[in-house]
């Protein structure tokens, strides 16, 4: 079977935003776009529009020892998107240095306990992750190397591998805000004016550019790895 005339392969884009006009919703659909032009089926997920809970029940972990145990039927539903996924492309903000509350929800609930760890082969080994993270602090502040370094622990080492993903890319995206905002030494938040005009499209022009560019250096890799 050639490349030309094999399967498409299924991408699961996972937004976790509030609002459908967010930055971030526009890099998710942007991200699925490119994926679909590259030949993916894809899945897209927007987790605040179909009213996915991040609380934890006690009906997603009826037993914990258990590794074959009925999860609730709202998590057997994700369970199943993650599982037709070749690869997943997690988009969102970045809250306090990690994911938001809706995101990290998800995670708990439906990469659970006998599904996406705990086994001797996990039933997610293979799969690849893209996480594409939007911060608003600007590229040149100090804090951005420590907020990668966090976030690709966090993600890729303490989640990721943990769960038997073959590969897990953090990109973290930086200048998500016009109002150029950072801490100084003392602690003391300290905002910019707006960037309007010319000035401000070419900073989402850039923006837009450089999430392009880990959404396509993801596809290469899958393409090898396929």
């Amino acid at each position: 079977m050639t490349q030309h005339d094999s399967p498409a392969r299924t991408a699961l884009v996972v937004v976790a935003h509030h609002r459908t006009d967010s930055l971030t919703a526009h890099t998710a659909r942007r991200a699925a776009a490119q994926l679909e032009a590259a030949g993916y089926r894809v899945d897209l997920l927007d987790l605040h529009a179909e009213g996915f809970d991040p609380r934890m029940s006690a009906a997603d972990q009826p037993d914990w020892g258990n590794r074959e145990k009925r999860y609730s039927e709202e998590v057997q539903s994700h369970m199943r998107r993650v599982l037709d996924a070749d690869a997943v492309v997690a988009v969102f903000p970045v809250y306090w240095q990690s994911v938001p509350a809706l995101l990290k929800g998800w995670i708990d609930r439906v990469w659970n306990y006998g599904f996406a760890y705990g086994r001797s082969k996990p039933r997610l080994a293979g799969k690849r992750i893209l996480w594409l993270g939007l911060a608003g602090a600007p590229s040149d502040d100090p804090a951005v190397a420590d907020m990668r370094t966090v976030l690709d622990n966090h993600l890729s080492e303490g989640i990721a591998y943990y769960c038997g993903f073959s590969r897990s890319t953090v990109g973290l995206l930086t200048d998500a805000e016009d109002r150029p905002q950072r801490v100084d030494a003392e602690g003391n938040l300290l905002i910019g004016e707006a960037i309007t005009g010319a000035d401000r499209e070419a900073q989402y022009t850039a923006f837009d550019h450089r999430a392009q560019e880990f959404v396509e250096a993801f596809i290469a890799e899958e393409l090898v790895a396929a």
